[in-house]
C-alpha cells in the first residue's frame, strides 16, 4: 500500500512539474514583453508619469504608459507613450482611428492626412493582445516608432508628432479620463 501511495504521490509530482513548465514555457514563449526599448536614448532620465486602461465601451483595448524626463510631462518632447494592446486588432483599423482623432484636435489639410495615413498603415501592424508599440517623441520634434521592441520606422514631422501624441494628450482628447491616467491625475 506504502508503494502504491508513493508511486501515484510520484507521478503527480511529475505531472504536475510537466504542466507547470509546459505553463511557463507556454508564457514566455507567448510573452511579448519588451525589455530592449531605447526609450533612455531619447528621454533622458525616463521615468513613468502615468498609467491606464483605456477601454471601449466594455472592452479594455490597450493599457497606456507615458514616460517623460524624470517622470515629469510638461506638454513638449520628448517623452515616449507605450501602448500594450489588450486584444486582437488590424494596422489599418489603428491608423484610421489615429487620422480620424487627430482631425478632432483641429484642422487637418486633407493632403496631411492621406500622407499621414499612408505612413501610419506602413508602421502600424495587426495587433494581437500582448504587442507593444510605442510611440517616442523626440526633442526635435520627430517620432519615431517601435513595435515589440523592434523599430519600425520614425516620421521627421513635428506637425505630425505634435497631433498624433495629441490623441491622448490634448485637452482637446477625445478621452480625458484616460488622459488624467497617463498625466498621473487619475
Amino acid at each position: 500500500m506504502a508503494l502504491k501511495s508513493t508511486l501515484i504521490f510520484s507521478v503527480a509530482l511529475i505531472a504536475g512539474a510537466m504542466f507547470v513548465e509546459d505553463n511557463a514555457f507556454a508564457a514566455a514563449a507567448s510573452s511579448k514583453q519588451v525589455q530592449s526599448e531605447p526609450i533612455s536614448q531619447y528621454v533622458p532620465n525616463a521615468k513613468l508619469v502615468g498609467k491606464g486602461m483605456f477601454s471601449y465601451y466594455f472592452w479594455d483595448v490597450y493599457t497606456g504608459e507615458l514616460i517623460a524626463p524624470n517622470g515629469t510631462y510638461n506638454n513638449e518632447p520628448p517623452f515616449a507613450l507605450r501602448l500594450t494592446y489588450q486584444r486582437d486588432l488590424e494596422g489599418k483599423k489603428i491608423a484610421k482611428r489615429s487620422i480620424d482623432e487627430m482631425k478632432k484636435q483641429g484642422d487637418v489639410s486633407s493632403d496631411n492626412a492621406e500622407r499621414w495615413l499612408a505612413l501610419m498603415e506602413d508602421i502600424f501592424p495587426d495587433v494581437t493582445e500582448g504587442d507593444v508599440i510605442t510611440g517616442i517623441a523626440t526633442k526635435g520634434g520627430k517620432s519615431v516608432f517601435y513595435v515589440n521592441g523592434e523599430m519600425s520606422d520614425e516620421i521627421q514631422d513635428a506637425t505630425f508628432t505634435q497631433r498624433f501624441f495629441d490623441i491622448w494628450l490634448s485637452e482637446k482628447t477625445s478621452e480625458p479620463k484616460f488622459r488624467k491616467k497617463l498625466l498621473g491625475e487619475g
